[in-house]
């Protein structure tokens, strides 16, 4: 597994974020079970660049908490035998991993959730981790039924963690 890891905020945590974007990212990858080795980037962003990138590739003019940019396409959430996939499937030229694609995170308003959740920075920096990576493995929440899915895969994989509020 290779993470790339970027951190163009420079705002400090209690914890090393890269460390912690790799196990959350390895244990995510581990519990859809996966059946290839990956590649995934992550940046940690400021309010400014995050609501640029957001404005250009949603049209939504404001600062968000993470945005995904899945490489994979999938017929279903962690389909790996679908014809989308199989279709998108692209293999990292250096590594031969499956590249799997890019979370931006704003280092921002990572710590004001966690202040406003009443929960700590770690957990609220985890759990947007792991709902970035469900995105990257076909996840989604535009619809209620996709949601209560999504919802409680979080769920499951933050508490199996112990990233609890």
């Amino acid at each position: 597994m290779t993470v790339y890891f970027e951190d163009e905020a420079g705002i400090s945590f209690g914890f090393n974020p890269e460390e912690k974007a790799e196990e959350v990212i390895a244990f995510v990858r581990d519990h859809v079970e996966c059946p290839y080795d990956i590649e995934a980037s992550v940046t940690l962003v400021d309010t400014d660049t995050i609501r640029q990138v957001n404005s250009q590739f949603r049209q939504i003019e404001k600062v968000t908490d993470v945005l995904s940019f899945p490489m994979m396409e999938y017929d279903s959430p962690r389909d790996f035998s679908g014809q989308a996939f199989q279709n998108s499937l692209s293999l990292s030229p250096d590594t031969e991993e499956m590249m799997l694609g890019d979370i931006l995170l704003c280092s921002e308003v990572v710590k004001a959730q966690a202040e406003e959740y009443g929960h700590s920075e770690l957990r609220e920096f985890c759990f947007l981790v792991v709902h970035s990576m469900l995105h990257l493995f076909g996840y989604d929440h535009m619809e209620d039924g996709e949601r209560l899915v999504m919802e409680e895969k979080q769920k499951e994989i933050l508490e199996t963690r112990g990233y609890t509020r």
